[in-house]
């Protein structure tokens, strides 16, 4: 017996039936028997590890050739001042500087780039346009790297055969590449083990379809409002009320025609418009995506009207009356023979306008609806809505709802939608909104998102508000963050 044999059996034996094994490296050891054979196993572990040569193991191959040029030195070392947390909020646009540059990560940050990522999905995208050919063969090395090799396609992820041998995530990750590059394709495929997917898994894979989605994709999306998958059934009807000219959008016209019509005044053209919800639910509104019970907290009845109008076709309204979007919008609501306008109705059908701009990404209907001040108390509505319109626009429209606005958690809710950075009438709103609080604290959400999203030029205004304002440390971060962000993008330049 070797050995090491010989220690084990003593050890599963004990000391007191079997005496530890001589060592002659360790004559003269602990004079307590179980103290003696951990010393020596020790020491024999030591010499069996020291002695191992791996058998039939392949050589790893050597990372591939880099074509992008690294950052300034500079530049890494302001990511690794990120990375030890030092405004750790800015990564990803430090990330992005660096990719819209051409450079790419240093590679002894990538392990601690590579582990951020691994606990924050949001960051992955970012890390995958940054982290160049090493990134990638690196992650290729650690399993739990291994979303870059998804996250940053190439040959892994391109591959067919992933589909039939692949995890869920590279199966996700190659059907979403494939309804980039071939829809019809990648909806083949999907088809071929459709019934054989467990239900999330289909819910998880049909959110792909967005890439791409176009009325070829109407008969797949038909068959899975019949899933027995509820998130399944959910998603296939959001899908589908995106698509003009389809089924499913005439069934909602009929309903929606239903519910909403005009009266003509004198001079033959639409004087008001008047609300009629459903006066039931059937099984037919319930598998277009309908449900039974309202989301929100209103009557069952006002809930299936905003959801009717949520998924028809906004085409149907300037077509029926005849008139643009900003003619519609404007005028009264009003609900059976009543003439006063009803102000429960119109925020009823202006809401479900309002979801169907956001859905079907109308930008002419969501400037009219913004126009006319008609979602006032719905700020996520409002939100939705400004996502919609063109980036400039987008803060014009922004800065006229923070000042419309009075409740702080409303304007950041409104501001968390804008994308920075920030400049022009958004920015002055957001520092005069800073400077008006100044008697009293200041947000510190505001003053956390402000540093993320205003335009690093606006630094010295913040400086100066923050040496008027001594002591208040949520601004006095922001500026110090305005002035990282602003070195930070110089070095990238």
């Amino acid at each position: 017996m070797s050995a090491w044999g010989e220690h084990v059996t003593a050890a599963l034996l004990g000391t007191r039936r079997r005496p530890v094994p001589p060592l002659e490296e360790i004559p003269d050891g602990p004079a307590d028997p179980a103290a003696r054979l951990l010393d020596q196993a020790a020491l024999l572990t030591v010499r069996r590890r020291a002695g191992w040569r791996p058998v039939g193991a392949e050589p790893t191959a050597p990372a591939p050739a880099e074509t992008a040029p690294l950052v300034p030195d500079a530049a890494a070392e302001r990511l690794r001042r990120i990375l030890a947390g030092e405004h750790a909020r800015v990564l990803p646009e430090w990330l992005e500087a660096a990719a819209r540059s051409g450079r790419r990560v240093p590679p002894h940050l990538l392990p601690d780039l590579l582990h951020k990522g691994r606990a924050d999905r949001a960051l992955r995208p970012s890390i995958a346009r940054a982290a160049g050919r090493r990134g990638v063969w690196l992650a290729m090395q650690h399993v739990d790297w291994a979303y870059l090799v998804v996250t940053g396609g190439g040959a892994e992820v391109e591959d067919p055969g992933v589909w039939s041998t692949g995890t869920r995530a590279e199966r996700e990750a190659h059907l979403r590449w494939s309804r980039a590059a071939d829809p019809a394709a990648a909806r083949a495929t999907l088809s071929s083990t459709w019934p054989r997917e467990p239900a999330p898994e289909r819910a998880r894979f049909l959110t792909a379809f967005e890439r791409g989605l176009s009325l070829a994709d109407e008969e797949f999306l038909e068959t899975a409002l019949d899933d027995r998958g509820l998130e399944v059934r959910r998603i296939a009807a959001d899908l589908l009320a995106r698509l003009p000219g389809t089924a499913y959008a005439r069934r909602m016209t009929e309903r929606a025609r239903a519910c909403l019509r005009a009266e003509t005044g004198p001079a033959g053209g639409p004087e008001r418009l008047v609300a009629a919800p459903p006066e039931r639910h059937d099984e037919g509104m319930l598998r277009d995506g309908i449900p039974y019970h309202a989301a929100e907290r209103v009557g069952n009845h006002a809930g299936w009207l905003r959801e009717i109008l949520a998924r028809t076709p906004l085409s149907t309204w300037t077509e029926r009356f005849g008139l643009p979007p900003e003619h519609v919008v404007a005028l009264p609501v009003g609900t059976g023979a009543r003439l006063a306008p009803d102000e429960h109705a119109r925020r009823d059908v202006h809401l479900g306008w309002a979801r169907a701009a956001a859905r079907q990404r109308d930008a002419a209907w969501a400037r009219a609806l913004l126009a006319g001040d008609v979602v006032p108390g719905d700020v996520r509505t409002l939100a939705d809505l400004l996502d919609v319109l063109p980036g400039a626009e987008r803060e014009d429209q922004a800065a006229e709802a923070v000042r419309r606005i009075e409740d702080p958690t409303g304007r950041l809710t409104v501001l968390d939608r804008v994308p920075g950075p920030w400049s022009g009438a958004l920015a002055d709103v957001t520092i005069t909104t800073l400077a008006d609080t100044a008697a009293g604290r200041f947000p510190a959400d505001l003053c956390r998102l402000a540093g993320e999203r205003l335009a690093p030029a606006t630094a010295s205004r913040l400086d100066e508000l923050a040496r008027r304002h001594p002591g208040h440390r949520p601004l006095t971060e922001l500026a110090d963050v305005l002035r990282f962000r602003h070195d930070m993008l110089e070095e990238l330049r």
